[in-house]
């Protein structure tokens, strides 16, 4: 009856599991008796993991645990945001198939459908480009971060991974990048530059006082020349002075000047 699925199930990851096997195990290891599947070929009458078969996910995922529970990577699958949303790894994972490795983009995109659009904005780490992949990010299986199932303890120490010359010690600490780097960073993607959430000084001025450094827009009138308050405030930014604003190594002032 399933002639079709013998190839390339004796090329994928449990066929040859399963051929290596002296315990005795058989299809009814993960599909269940299958005695009234003879005479009723149906999904209903075994252990069937499509979307249609009639099963659970909590069903079908206690069948893939009784092999995969020792590994490592499942060690907080009970605590994970997929384990809870009643996400069944058949869901991520083909079980036939000699496809070993998961097409992250399309599978994750599968369900995360806003963070493709994200990752296509101009300011983006390099998912399109093959450059990072959820899994750098993310433990699809569990972990014991209650941020998105990120492989780091926090945020913070997620994103250090990579940019470990914002991690300090430094002499003055700028409170947000302390507490969050997601508070003046999004993380999948961002239209404004450098994943910043906002434009500065848009961002600079949800925490700062503008009125500290009164200005006037540029009206067109003055064409840059005299001592116009204009002059002064065309094209610049906050961080034309406060450019070290992951943190400063100063010891004259705490304004994370240059």
């Amino acid at each position: 009856c399933h002639e079709e699925l013998a190839p390339a199930f004796a090329q994928s990851y449990h066929g040859r599991a399963w051929m290596g096997m002296s315990s005795g195990s058989t299809c009814q290891s993960c599909h269940g008796s299958t005695d009234k599947h003879v005479d009723d070929p149906s999904k209903e009458t075994i252990v069937s993991y499509s979307k249609d078969g009639g099963r659970s996910a909590d069903e079908l995922n206690k069948q893939c645990l009784n092999c995969h529970v020792t590994t490592d990577m499942l060690s907080y699958w009970d605590v994970g945001s997929h384990s809870r949303n009643d996400v069944a790894c058949a869901s991520c994972h083909t079980i036939h198939t000699s496809q070993s490795s998961v097409d992250q983009l399309s599978v994750c995109f599968t369900c995360h459908r806003s963070k493709r659009g994200e990752i296509g904005k101009r300011s983006h780490h390099p998912v399109q480009e093959g450059k990072v992949q959820c899994s750098d990010c993310h433990n699809p299986h569990g972990t014991q971060s209650s941020h998105g199932m990120i492989n780091a303890e926090n945020v913070n120490q997620l994103c250090y991974q990579c940019h470990a010359d914002k991690r300090g010690p430094f002499v003055y600490e700028h409170p947000p990048v302390e507490e969050n780097c997601a508070i003046c960073h999004a993380p999948h993607g961002s239209r404004h530059a450098k994943l910043l959430t906002e434009k500065v000084p848009n961002l600079c001025q949800d925490c700062h006082d503008w009125s500290r450094h009164p200005g006037t827009p540029y009206d067109g009138k003055t064409g840059f020349t005299g001592s116009n308050p204009s002059n002064r405030f065309f094209g610049r930014s906050c961080l034309n002075c406060h450019g070290a604003i992951h943190g400063s190594t100063s010891f004259e002032n705490h304004a994370f000047t240059r």
